[in-house]
């Protein structure tokens, strides 16, 4: 099982390059970072979780423009997104974007992707929250044709273009995970792809989360993980591909410490 790394990169902790450079180093296998264009005063959607949004929400540097200088200063690191926010953003101009850091990190970019919380930051960007699953679903055949075919085609309910030439074209099909819960996993069903669900707290509920896939043998990539070694095993031996620990938002001393922390707790499954 892999274990990496998310994160919020933010203009008030460790620099991207900084941090990517630090979980290679130290045999992390890769880093996931979140998105928010932008999160609204309203405050109407509760946080995750509940309490108060914290802080690094409000902070969050652009995910691929920032990955793309993490795979400029690293050679091994996956870089993933956990998760875009595809319905609040443009298709084709996304799919440019992933095939492009896919190009430069020589195929390195795994794509996690969901259908979002904050309804107010995506009715600002025009989106309807009550029909933002029937649009993913849309986009993510969308956005597989512009990776996948010269001559690209779509004509669904949502999305709708003739036939295109969009270039380049990633140098494999970046795998692609449904961030979120039951719905989430009913959408990798019925797509074919992964699912990234959160960590459970206590290993005995593994085997009932990992049940929602009712079957299907697809890649699982759980995020949002405490490095507590039981928990770690306990979806090691449930077969789930790659497990992603949290890391607070911290200067850079203090990350490098926290990730030294982290590291001799999982160090069997690095390297």
């Amino acid at each position: 099982m892999k274990i990496g790394i998310t994160t919020f990169v933010t203009d008030e902790g460790i620099s991207g390059p900084k941090l990517g450079m630090a979980l290679e180093e130290r045999g992390f296998e890769s880093l996931f970072l979140p998105e928010h264009s932008h999160i609204p005063a309203s405050r109407r959607s509760p946080a995750p979780g509940g309490g108060e949004l914290a802080r690094e929400y409000y902070r969050a540097l652009d995910p691929f423009v920032t990955l793309g200088a993490v795979a400029a200063v690293t050679e091994r690191l996956v870089l993933g997104t956990g998760v875009t926010l595809l319905i609040q953003r443009d298709v084709i101009h996304t799919a440019k974007e992933i095939a492009t850091l896919d190009r430069i990190s020589n195929g390195r970019f795994v794509f996690g992707v969901g259908a979002g919380w904050n309804r107010e930051e995506m009715a600002d960007h025009g989106t309807d929250p009550r029909t933002r699953g029937a649009l993913l679903d849309e986009q993510l055949r969308a956005i597989r044709q512009i990776w996948t075919e010269d001559l690209a085609e779509f004509h669904g309910r949502f999305i709708d273009f003739d036939p295109m030439y969009a270039w380049p074209k990633p140098v494999r099909q970046p795998p692609i995970f449904i961030g979120g819960g039951v719905s989430a996993a009913k959408r990798a069903i019925r797509h074919g792809v992964g699912w990234l669900p959160a960590a459970v707290s206590d290993p005995a509920e593994i085997a009932a989360q990992l049940a929602q896939l009712d079957g299907h043998d697809l890649p699982v990539t759980v995020a949002f993980a405490p490095a507590e070694p039981s928990l770690l095993d306990g979806y090691a031996a449930a077969g789930v591909q790659r497990v992603v620990l949290s890391m607070p938002t911290l200067p850079e001393s203090e990350t490098l410490h926290t990730l030294d922390v982290m590291r001799k707790a999982v160090d069997h499954y690095l390297f």
